[in-house]
């Protein structure tokens, strides 16, 4: 049986092509999450006025990774101190949340960002929200490093 959990991290092209490389990883897909447009499309997010960010929702095997190091491993992929930004990527779009699927991985998801916080010393300005209604992204941006023969952008 998979769980599901779900990420923003900035462009989610390379945090999707990271999670899907993945062990316990059975499935990824990018598209837009926490905002108030219902199915937004790639533009309209980008627009900056949907309230949606990027995101990667994952599926995956308990038995073969757990969701604390896919939540660390979040924490990894990406700048979780810049608010509204990543790299040269900015807009609310490209916040950091973690969007959980349940009251053990709010519980997780909060523990990990404490001990995060001590960990960098900077203020981690990632936001724990309850996981909404995910719409998948255009079929183009599936995979999209992968299709290109990427291994990485600039996450």
């Amino acid at each position: 049986m998979t769980e599901k959990a779900t990420f923003a991290a900035g462009c989610f092209w390379g945090v999707e092509a990271r999670f899907a490389e993945e062990a316990g990883v059975t499935e990824t897909a990018v598209g837009y999450e926490g905002g108030h447009m219902p199915n937004p499309t790639y533009r309209d997010v980008c627009t900056d006025d949907t309230g949606h960010a990027e995101v990667v929702e994952l599926d995956f095997d308990p038995e073969k990774t757990s969701y604390e190091h896919l939540v660390r491993l979040f924490f990894q992929l990406h700048d979780p101190t810049q608010l509204n930004r990543q790299g040269p990527d900015f807009g609310s779009q490209y916040r950091s949340v973690i969007f959980y699927h349940s009251p053990e991985q709010k519980a997780t998801a909060e523990r990990v960002k404490q001990e995060m916080q001590k960990l960098i010393g900077g203020t981690i300005v990632t936001s724990i929200e309850p996981a909404t209604k995910f719409y998948r992204a255009e079929e183009y941006h599936q995979k999209y490093l992968e299709k290109r023969g990427a291994k990485s952008c600039h996450i």
